[in-house]
């Protein structure tokens, strides 16, 4: 079996690019270092998404990470807003293009095909800013997004601050939820997890469509 030199690699790396303007390479190693920080941060022991250990997972040399990142930290913040753009994409599609009454499946099934199909975006996401200071605040600052995406489904009418508090108390449920199944702690299915967080949201939605009643009833009977 031959070995392969380091002049073989410079060869087969100036063939891969052959033809690729300089932008786009830019774009191709960038891409390529994000993908390899989603899964060195995202990895079940949280491995140290140090630069040199960056570059060595995507071949690339340190002068081609400082091109696209100024230090460690910038690197680790750009990784986490990667896959949490990902994930409300992923739901706001969902919602978009779902009827009215199967939003809440869609939603749930979008965000489990992208944060636990693949564990490590789920782990970039949940678990990444409880162990790496670079990130600690990104899940603090992330919520409202969510918040506000899970508020905007709810039933129509009714107390704000109500709504408010059903959509925060949603998303504290589902991310325990996911936070529980990413580490082992739920011993459940991926389908009993889809069902458990569809109900979850459906029985959200009924209960600030009640609240909005009696909040309109005077009696406070309903």
């Amino acid at each position: 079996m031959q070995s392969t030199t380091g002049s073989d690699r410079v060869d087969t790396t100036r063939r891969s690019w052959a033809g690729v303007g300089i932008d786009e390479r830019r774009r191709l190693r960038r891409e390529r270092l994000l993908a390899v920080g989603v899964d060195l941060l995202g990895a079940p022991d949280g491995a140290a998404a140090n630069v040199r250990a960056v570059c060595r997972a995507a071949e690339l040399t340190e002068r081609y990470f400082y091109e696209s990142f100024t230090d460690r930290d910038t690197f680790v913040r750009e990784v986490y807003a990667h896959v949490a753009d990902r994930a409300r994409d992923a739901l706001t599609e969902a919602v978009l293009s779902a009827p009215t009454l199967g939003r809440a499946e869609a939603a749930v099934r979008a965000f489990v095909e992208l944060m636990v199909d693949d564990p490590a975006k789920g782990r970039v996401l949940l678990l990444a800013p409880l162990r790496e200071p670079a990130i600690s605040r990104r899940g603090i600052e992330l919520a409202p997004a969510f918040v506000a995406l899970v508020r905007d489904q709810l039933p129509p009418g009714g107390d704000e601050g109500q709504r408010h508090m059903v959509a925060v108390g949603v998303v504290g449920a589902l991310t325990s939820l996911f936070m529980g199944y990413l580490e082992g702690d739920l011993a459940v299915s991926r389908e009993t997890l889809v069902r458990h967080c569809v109900a979850l949201v459906e029985d959200a939605g009924r209960a600030a469509c009640l609240q909005g009643d009696q909040a309109g009833d005077p009696s406070g009977r309903g």
